[in-house]
């Protein structure tokens, strides 16, 4: 599996859809899976609701890319980050793609890449419908890359349907299962990597967390351990094995 530092990630953001004040935050988290090496924002620059992107522009080094609206209900940004998104792919000079759109729009577009290998992750807010979160390979909620200030819960307030949070035991018992060695333990990062492939919008901050060692370390029905020379493992309690008891012999009675 490549570092970080040999992946190299088109960053495509709908600056229609996405407040510039996520703008470092999401920057910041893509650079944990690779390398930006093309950051571009998509809008039409010419009116006034995109005022505040303008200014984060030139301070992230990303490039706006203009696109007029040509009739009034129809989305030419969409399209525009669609066109781009395909040039890219074609001419391979990057291996993954953040997509940063609460739009279910580009639900095809991530499809399409991840079907030519790319590996795709997406960025948008609580509202983002299911089907865009379930095509990536990863769903990255922006509203988490925050500390919860104001203008945050304000965006939250206006979800337009309640978000589903998946069932936890279900999920890691499920994923514990999937990735256990013979003995019963599977690595921390095994079920992490598995959870993300079933449920790519997985954030712990849904349970109460802020790491996945924690969250795994509150359920009664798993134990976790780390070895002095190794990761940090997990084992449902069901899986222990089973403790030897010591046979009892009836005395054999004297004649």
């Amino acid at each position: 599996m490549p570092s970080p530092e040999n992946v190299r990630i088109a960053v495509l953001i709908d600056a229609d859809n996405t407040s510039p004040k996520h703008a470092e935050a999401l920057l910041e988290e893509v650079a944990k899976y690779g390398v930006p090496t093309v950051k571009r924002a998509y809008g039409d620059w010419t009116d006034k609701h995109l005022s505040g992107w303008r200014s984060e522009l030139p301070k992230y080094a990303i490039q706006p890319m203009l696109q007029i609206a040509n009739t009034t209900g129809k989305n030419s940004t969409d399209s525009a980050l669609i066109i781009d998104a395909m040039d890219l792919l074609y001419s391979g000079n990057v291996d993954a793609f953040a997509l940063v759109s609460s739009d279910s729009d580009f639900t095809s577009l991530a499809i399409r890449l991840r079907g030519s290998g790319r590996t795709v992750y997406g960025l948008g807010l609580h509202k983002t419908p299911l089907a865009l979160r379930q095509a990536v390979d990863r769903f990255i909620y922006l509203e988490d890359l925050h500390d919860g200030t104001a203008e945050v819960a304000a965006e939250e307030a206006e979800e337009s349907e309640p978000r589903r949070i998946p069932d936890l035991r279900r999920l890691l018992e499920r994923a514990v299962n999937g990735t256990a060695n013979d003995d019963g333990w599977a690595s921390l990062s095994s079920v992490a990597n598995h959870i993300t492939r079933v449920e790519p919008s997985f954030s712990v901050k849904d349970y109460g967390a802020s790491k996945l060692v924690d969250l795994v370390r509150a359920q009664n029905y798993l134990d976790v351990e780390q070895p002095d020379s190794g990761a940090v493992r997990v084992r449902l309690r069901s899986n222990r094995p089973a403790r030897r008891t010591a046979k009892k012999t009836a005395a054999k009675k004297k004649s």
